[in-house]
């Protein structure tokens, strides 16, 4: 077992804020496992690795012996997170929530240990609460305090409309707590008002507050905005092993150390003396590969991440195909035939219409390995590997 002090630079590795310290330094000294809570609305199934800071902190805790509890949001998930929307978020339906929460669990295990996670729904509680429980809950807040809120503040002064509902979702998750009795709950940043809300509602249902730990919004590839699947700077965590080792590859060296300290589980010491190692001259592009490696074994398995360098980087360009491939479909969309270049756009192998007129003038298309000569046109029941330049490539399956 680690000592308090060590638990405590594990538990600190990387967080934004711990509110209060002192408050989970008692708890430690309880020599009990804590139930650490962190909650997930099911609205996006395809996780990137700016969504795994938070799980990684997660899997921290269960190496330290505590009693991590993944919720899953099925009921608030039905309300839609208000938390930096500019308008009311349309809830989910009952289908959406079901396929996204199974698509969350089969990402998260490979991170965290199912053997020591307690995954539960809040419908199982929020679901039996009568009118008069809700109302109960209402009480617990004001008006006033939710307009605290920077979100909501915006929307009141821009005159946006707030739907009643929507004050409903802090409230919500901060009953969470309460049903689960959680000494400690993790989020964003952006969600440090939701997880004050679950320390005010624990204290007026008579338990302990819980402690919050926010972690901090993870920089894309770009290293300026949040890694974000909408701005194309993200690295999925279901991505093939060339195309995860392609893109930590060529990221920003001022990146490197913080990629390190978020995603990666190599002790700190160890990160400091390559920090001193690539400031005495070493190539940032070695460690780089040494992240790369870790990552790429942790989603897929080592021997993937042995062999990623092979179906990465020019070998692509050369017309080479590398192995595990991701499949696309492109639909023709009541079209007898298509062109390559609109091909490559369906397919996300290139941004833009402009990027497909670049890449197939600079001859840096492949159809199964051969450059392509621009004469093909596509049609029903095509299917093949399409490479665009160095670091797109595609199955692509042609449909109707």
């Amino acid at each position: 077992m680690a000592s308090i002090d060590e638990a405590l630079a594990i538990i600190k590795r990387g967080v934004d804020e711990l509110i209060p310290e002192d408050d989970l330094v008692a708890k430690l000294k309880e020599g009990r496992p804590l139930r650490i809570k962190a909650g997930f609305d099911p609205t996006a199934p395809d996780l990137h690795l700016g969504h795994t800071v938070l799980i990684n902190k997660l899997r921290q805790f269960q190496d330290l012996g505590h009693e991590v509890i993944f919720l899953i949001g099925d009921f608030t998930g039905k309300i839609g997170d208000p938390t930096g929307k500019s308008a009311t978020r349309p809830p989910l339906t009952d289908q959406q929530v079901a396929d996204n929460a199974v698509t969350y669990k089969e990402q998260v295990f490979k991170i965290l240990d199912p053997e020591k996670t307690r995954v539960v729904f809040n419908s199982e509680w929020m679901g039996k609460m009568t009118a008069a429980d809700m109302i109960r809950l209402a009480g617990q807040s004001t008006v006033a305090r939710m307009l605290e809120r920077d979100d909501f503040s915006k929307r009141y002064d821009s005159n946006q409309p707030i739907a009643i509902h929507e004050f409903l979702y802090p409230l919500v998750q901060g009953y969470d707590s309460v049903a689960l009795e959680a000494d400690v709950e993790l989020g964003g940043t952006d969600q440090r008002f939701n997880l004050g809300m679950g320390r005010t509602i624990q204290g007026r249902y008579g338990q302990e507050p819980q402690v919050i730990l926010t972690m901090p919004i993870l920089e894309g590839l770009d290293g300026v905005q949040k890694m974000s699947k909408s701005l194309g700077n993200y690295i999925g965590v279901n991505d093939a092993p060339g195309e995860m080792y392609t893109k930590l590859l060529s990221m920003p060296d001022a990146l490197l150390w913080r990629y390190f300290e978020l995603l990666s589980f190599r002790p700190l010491v160890e990160v400091d003396s390559f920090r001193k190692e690539v400031e005495a001259g070493a190539n940032p592009q070695d460690y780089k590969k040494l992240l790369a490696e870790e990552i790429i074994t942790r989603f897929h398995d080592e021997g993937a991440a042995k062999t990623a360098h092979k179906s990465a980087g020019n070998r692509v360009a050369l017309g080479e195909i590398p192995e595990n491939v991701p499949t696309v479909e492109v639909s023709l969309e009541g079209q007898a035939e298509m062109p390559m270049a609109s091909v490559l756009r369906l397919a996300d192998l290139v941004k833009n219409g402009a990027a497909a007129r670049d890449v197939l003038k600079r001859g840096a298309v492949f159809v199964n390995g051969e450059q392509f000569d621009g004469n093909r046109m596509f049609v029903e029941g095509d299917d093949c590997v399409i490479q665009a330049g160095k670091k797109k490539i595609a199955r692509v399956l042609v449909t109707a």
